[in-house]
């Protein structure tokens, strides 16, 4: 989780009130002191503080007032609460947070009362609950992930991707860049092809790791990502996975090559694609076509 503040200053230097936050509403920072909101590195923790970033997340993630005023928002692992309160500032109807430390909890449950009937803390492990459950649609995941479960967390969320209205999240910069990489770039691989395959995935800016609490080693990135009424081209979801790690865990080689061990005698050419070329060549819609052939080889 991330904050806008360089090491060694307070993260209550810059005012974390507005007009839309209840009066007697206490800064972040003495939260963290008061429920001893030390940041955990086991649990990936590194809180963002600052709400004027909070609220630019906020803001990527949807018009509360307007088109997105009957969504609930779900946000995974909101710490001291940055990020939540620019959600309820900035007019979600109702926000549930899952959050599995305790402590945390605690502080959070404080604004709530803050907030009556628009926020909603449940003390959960985020990647053993299924979130979908916890409210009717319509429905968007926001939130600052910490880094050691983004990726697992947005697969599985990819899987029933078209019960959410879309996810605005932030991730490493370097993941980040997977799920917007395009044919052709070293940066595209599974993650790339899996993320495109079912939604649209939009860049919305950057985020200094300086901006977190403490700093992680890393910058981040935060994105969208939008459901597509329907994937981008027929395929099996195991059989895509299958060919994609594959293809990619050998992306040096050519696609002849890489795909040999699947045992299968995959006729590319019929497939109207060249064998020579490498996986970081191919479109997603071309991995779909070999993840059909290989299902129906393998049914």
């Amino acid at each position: 989780m991330p904050s806008d503040k360089s090491p060694g200053k307070s993260p209550d230097k810059s005012p974390d009130k507005s007009p839309g936050l209840p009066p007697d509403l206490p800064p972040l920072g003495d939260v963290i002191r008061r429920f001893d909101l030390g940041a955990r590195k086991s649990l990936g923790q590194h809180f963002l503080l600052d709400l004027n970033l909070c609220r630019r997340i906020a803001r990527a993630a949807g018009d509360w007032a307007g088109d997105w005023g009957d969504v609930t928002v779900i946000e995974i692992g909101p710490g001291p609460g940055g990020l939540t309160r620019a959600l309820l500032e900035t007019g979600a109807r109702k926000v549930l947070a899952v959050e599995k430390d305790s402590r945390c909890v605690a502080a959070l449950r404080e604004l709530s009362a803050a907030y009556p009937g628009r926020l909603e803390v449940i003390e959960a492990d985020a990647l053993g609950t299924d979130v979908q459950a916890l409210t009717s649609p319509p429905r968007r995941v926001v939130a600052n992930l910490p880094y050691n479960i983004a990726t697992p967390l947005l697969l599985g969320w990819l899987r029933r991707i078209t019960d959410f209205d879309g996810l605005t999240l932030m991730f490493q910069k370097e993941v980040a860049g997977r799920l917007v990489a395009q044919p052709g770039s070293k940066a595209y691989g599974r993650l790339s092809v899996i993320t495109q395959w079912l939604a649209e995935v939009r860049h919305e800016f950057n985020v200094s790791k300086q901006v977190f609490t403490p700093p992680p080693k890393v910058a981040s990135s935060v994105v969208s990502v939008i459901p597509r009424p329907a994937p981008l081209a027929p395929a099996d979801w195991q059989a895509l996975e299958t060919v994609t790690a594959a293809a990619f865990g050998q992306r040096r080689k050519m696609l002849r090559s890489s795909l040999k061990p699947l045992g299968l005698g995959l006729d590319l050419g019929a497939l109207g694609i060249e064998p020579t070329v490498r996986a970081e060549d191919l479109s997603v819609e071309e991995f779909c076509a070999i993840a059909r052939a290989v299902h129906e080889g393998a049914g």
